[in-house]
């Protein structure tokens, strides 16, 4: 019995060495390589120089929207007011990731901080469904408009308007910010090279050093309720105003 001290205190030895490395590594990764595209660099050139250019008439076209609806006092309306905000999500949702991406064309072995990584997700993940809540609303706000013209003033109030966007704005912060806390304790102990053109969610938990399956499962719940949600409530909601559309041609034929 006392012969199996002396391998027992070096089992325990060596497990805790082995669970000293461990930690070691996993705390090594600090940054990530984005792979991007891997191309030849006169392709690379091309599509920097394609990608910058849809990336300024973005900027512009999306500012001169917000110029227009801000100088126009007929265009103070509700539709052109989430037009706005929707104008605001394309931008910020392009700044958000087309930067990165273009830097990457040029520098392909540049690495990204863990924090500018997992802010880029934080801010792609938020715009994103906040872009999918506001779709949403202003298909409801068309669908007031056509089906019930009468009553589209009392409905869609400055109030109701403003507390719909801030609502779109909160919960897309707040359904990112659950992914965010999931991801924060998981650890990284290499590689560190993601496989995407930007910190997408999907391909930095590949790198994670651990079980990933609740993580995946609550990207998946929400981009289930953030894409097919809205998108039967818009398609819905334009059904209705087909309905509504079709009615005045029926009574005709009718009459």
């Amino acid at each position: 019995m006392l012969k199996l001290f002396p391998w027992a205190f070096r089992f325990g030895k060596v497990h805790c060495l082995f669970h000293r490395e461990m930690e070691r590594n996993q705390t090594s990764v600090t940054e990530f390589i984005l792979l991007g595209f891997p191309l030849d660099t006169k392709t690379q050139m091309l599509l920097f120089g394609l990608f910058s250019l849809f990336y300024v008439l973005t900027l512009l076209g999306n500012g001169v929207i917000l110029g227009l609806i801000s100088l126009d006092s007929r265009l103070h309306t509700p539709m052109y007011f989430f037009l706005s905000h929707l104008a605001i999500v394309d931008m910020a949702y392009a700044c958000s990731m087309v930067p990165q991406m273009l830097v990457n064309l040029l520098s392909p072995a540049k690495p990204v901080s863990f924090a500018g990584c997992i802010t880029q997700t934080f801010l792609f993940l938020s715009f994103a469904h906040t872009e999918c809540l506001l779709l949403v609303v202003m298909s409801y706000d068309r669908y007031v408009a056509i089906c019930h013209p009468l009553r589209y003033s009392v409905i869609m109030s400055w109030r109701v308007c403003i507390t719909l966007a801030v609502t779109s704005w909160v919960f897309g912060v707040l359904l990112a910010l659950v992914h965010l806390l999931l991801l924060l304790p998981l650890p990284f102990c290499g590689p560190q090279q993601v496989n995407h053109f930007f910190c997408e969610i999907i391909a930095v938990l590949k790198l994670a050093c651990a079980d990933t399956h609740i993580n995946e499962t609550m990207v998946l719940a929400g981009a289930v309720s953030v894409l097919v949600g809205p998108f039967s409530s818009i398609v819905v909601s334009y059904i209705h105003i087909l309905c509504a559309i079709r009615k005045p041609s029926l009574h005709f034929w009718l009459w």
